[in-house]
């Protein structure tokens, strides 16, 4: 993609979910690329990007390599959107640079902070992963990620979800866990945040519950909520037409 293609439409800048990389994405590219450019990065250590010489894991540091892709691209203003961790990091963005947000797209996450347990949990995947390899992984975290119904009636997106989970690496994995344990609170961040914010939750996640996004839409004085049923964590993957559907009627 070249920065003259990024200037003919609304550039749109999807940041995925842990534990994934960009081909999360896949089943809603083609509806948003209709009507806008669509960049969807890796994080660090996640699908195709390498890890590298990175610095001590923090998704400010993962925010600033969005920023420097974005600036490379000559984008000045985007809609940004992310999910779970993604979301952490569209939050993080949103401290060093934001004036670059136009509109905010928050899916499946939250603002709080971990718990020391949540904390403590992240840490022990870490180090499990990087002694044991990522095997056990997609097993482990899959019935978190994914809503009842997904499991019941929707083979192919388990399927997908299992194989993006099993393409990662150990030293990603990780880093990434590590990161988020570090995460700040983003509570006054989000509040009284002058950009229109679309929240989206899944019915049916466990991890970033509908209560989690009905604090931060209580939090933000421009922004709409819904609620995707029979759907778990990971929109995108579980019900990707009707949420594609939904990104697109508040685009527009």
């Amino acid at each position: 993609m070249s920065a003259d293609d990024t200037e003919i439409r609304p550039a749109v800048v999807l940041l995925h979910a842990f534990p994934l990389d960009s081909r999360m994405w896949d089943a809603i590219r083609a509806p948003l690329e209709a009507h806008f450019t669509v960049i969807t990065p890796d994080q660090r250590g996640l699908g195709a990007r390498p890890l590298g010489t990175a610095p001590v894991p923090s998704l400010d540091v993962v925010a600033a390599d969005v920023l420097a892709q974005l600036e490379a691209l000559g984008l000045e203003r985007v809609v940004l959107g992310g999910i779970s961790m993604g979301g952490y990091v569209a939050m993080s963005l949103l401290r060093q640079a934001p004036s670059l947000v136009e509109k905010l797209i928050l899916v499946d996450t939250k603002a709080v902070a971990d718990t020391e347990q949540q904390r403590a949990g992240r840490l022990a995947m870490a180090e499990r992963v990087e002694a044991e390899g990522t095997g056990w992984l997609a097993d482990a975290v899959l019935d978190g990620l994914l809503g009842a119904s997904t499991h019941a009636l929707r083979p192919g997106a388990v399927r997908a979800a299992h194989a993006l989970i099993d393409a990662q690496s150990a030293e990603g994995i990780a880093w990434a866990q590590r990161a988020m344990a570090a995460r700040p609170d983003s509570t006054d961040t989000l509040r009284g945040l002058d950009v229109p914010t679309l929240v989206v939750v899944g019915e049916q996640d466990k991890l970033a519950p509908p209560t989690a996004a009905q604090e931060m839409f209580d939090l933000l004085p421009d922004a709409e909520l819904v609620l995707m049923p029979a759907c778990g964590h990971l929109p995108p993957i579980e019900r990707p037409a009707e949420f594609a559907g939904v990104l697109l009627d508040w685009l527009s």
